[in-house]
């Protein structure tokens, strides 16, 4: 079985490896936990179409191929997720002022807004969640914030 295949009981049967075992049952966990946040997303509004609005905040007005390489997915799935961000009116395509040739999208103020919903209704989900652990189990999350932000670094 390759390494990045292993499931969290595999690694237990190994105990020595105990970094395996750790990065086994961390990406069980993350993925368990991003699966029921993208639930609490906005009805109507594909993972895709929401991971390509978010990127097209963060990288200001951009490109299709920019953006297409920022979420690792090829030019023309792109252009048909941006397709249906601008046709419901959650991004705004412009001509580049310098090259009339290039087009760049922008966030509407509509897909601001829903940006923002979605947040608040995670956070919200988080909120409600994190009440009901002990002090001590929000503690040792408090203190995991950063390390897995560190994880998360391209670079990493």
């Amino acid at each position: 079985m390759s390494r990045t295949a292993i499931r969290p009981d595999d690694a237990r049967r190994n105990p020595g490896d105990e970094q395996l075992r750790l990065a086994a049952e961390l990406r069980l966990a993350v993925t368990r936990l991003a699966r029921v946040l993208r639930q609490r997303a906005e009805v109507g509004v594909t993972p895709s179409m929401l991971s390509a609005l978010t990127s097209i905040e963060r990288l200001g007005p951009v490109t299709l191929g920019k953006l297409a390489a920022a979420e690792q997915v090829q030019p023309p799935s792109m252009t048909a997720i941006v397709a249906r961000l601008e046709e419901s009116g959650m991004v705004v395509r412009e001509t580049d002022p310098e090259d009339r040739r290039v087009a760049r999208v922008r966030v509407s103020p509509d897909g601001k807004r829903l940006l923002d919903r979605t947040r608040s209704r995670k956070t919200a989900y988080l909120a409600r969640a994190l009440r009901t652990l002990s002090a001590e189990d929000r503690d040792v999350l408090e203190r995991a914030v950063p390390l897995l932000a560190k994880l998360s670094e391209e670079d990493s």
